[in-house]
C-alpha cells in the first residue's frame, strides 16, 4: 500500500506537495471514485488524474548533476530565468534531493525515487554535504575556529551544528556540514564579516562532482549507488 502522493509522485506526475493539490480538486480518481486526503492504494488500482490513467516508473533514476550558477532550484517559477528542470533536459521528470541557491554551483543529486528524496531531506539524518569557498578577504585562524564551533545566525534564530572547517589558501576554505539550513554559508560567514564570492558543492555523502564539468550529469550506478541507498538506510 502506498499512500495515494507519493503514488504520483512516482508516476511523475508532480511532487508529493502538489499531489496534495490535485486532490484537493478532485481532479484525482481511485478505481473511478474522486480520492481524499490520506488514501492509499495498491499496485492493481486504477488511478486517474484529469481522466488519464497513471501508473508509477519501473525504473528509478538517480543522476549527479553539476548545477551552474544562476540556474534556480525550483521546478516551476515564472519570475526564474533558468530553473532546475529547464537547465537538466532530461527526459524523466526528476526532482532535487537537497537545494542549492542561484549564485552557488555543485553537486545536485537528481532522481525520481521518492523514498530517496525523503531520506535525504531528512536534517535528522546528519548527511554530509561537502563544499569549497572563496571569500572576499584572508581567512585566518579565528574565523576557522569560530565557524566551526556552532555560529548563531541572527535572521534564523538558530545555532548551525559543528562543522569541520579546513583552509585551503588565503581566501579559499573546505568545510564539511551535516545541516541544511537556509543560504547557511553564506550566513554564517556574513555573521563575521566575510562575503562569498564563490561556492561550489562537491559531494554529497558518497557522491562527489569528480569527472562533472558545470552543465553536465552522470547517471548513479552499480556500488556507488549501493553504498548511497545503504547510507540512507534503503
Amino acid at each position: 500500500m502506498t499512500r495515494l502522493n507519493k503514488y504520483l509522485a512516482e508516476c511523475g506526475v508532480c511532487s508529493r506537495r502538489d499531489a496534495d493539490k490535485l486532490i484537493e480538486t478532485g481532479a484525482v480518481e481511485v478505481n473511478h471514485q474522486i480520492a481524499r486526503f490520506g488514501v492509499q492504494v495498491k499496485e492493481q488500482d486504477i488511478v486517474t488524474v484529469n481522466g488519464k490513467i497513471v501508473r508509477p516508473a519501473s525504473a528509478k533514476v538517480v543522476l549527479a548533476y553539476y548545477k551552474p550558477a544562476g540556474v534556480t532550484c525550483t521546478e516551476r517559477d515564472k519570475y526564474a530565468q533558468k530553473t532546475i528542470v529547464d537547465a537538466l533536459q532530461y527526459p524523466v521528470r526528476l526532482t532535487y534531493a537537497g537545494r542549492l541557491d542561484k549564485e552557488s554551483e555543485g553537486l545536485m543529486i537528481m532522481t525520481n525515487d521518492g523514498d530517496l528524496i525523503q531520506y535525504m531531506m531528512k536534517g535528522s539524518q546528519c548527511h554530509e554535504k561537502e563544499y569549497i569557498v572563496k571569500v572576499d578577504k584572508e581567512i585566518t585562524d579565528i574565523f576557522i575556529k569560530r565557524m566551526s564551533g556552532g555560529v548563531y545566525l541572527p535572521e534564523l534564530e538558530q545555532t548551525t551544528r559543528k562543522c569541520t572547517v579546513e583552509p585551503l589558501g588565503k581566501y579559499t576554505f573546505r568545510i564539511i556540514l551535516t545541516q541544511g539550513l537556509n543560504r547557511q554559508i553564506r550566513r554564517m560567514c556574513a555573521v563575521f564579516g566575510y562575503q562569498i564570492r564563490s561556492l561550489i558543492r562537491v559531494r554529497v555523502l558518497n557522491i562527489t562532482l569528480d569527472g562533472l564539468k558545470r552543465g553536465d550529469y552522470r547517471e548513479i550506478v552499480g556500488a556507488e549507488r549501493e553504498k548511497l541507498y545503504q547510507i540512507c538506510g534503503l
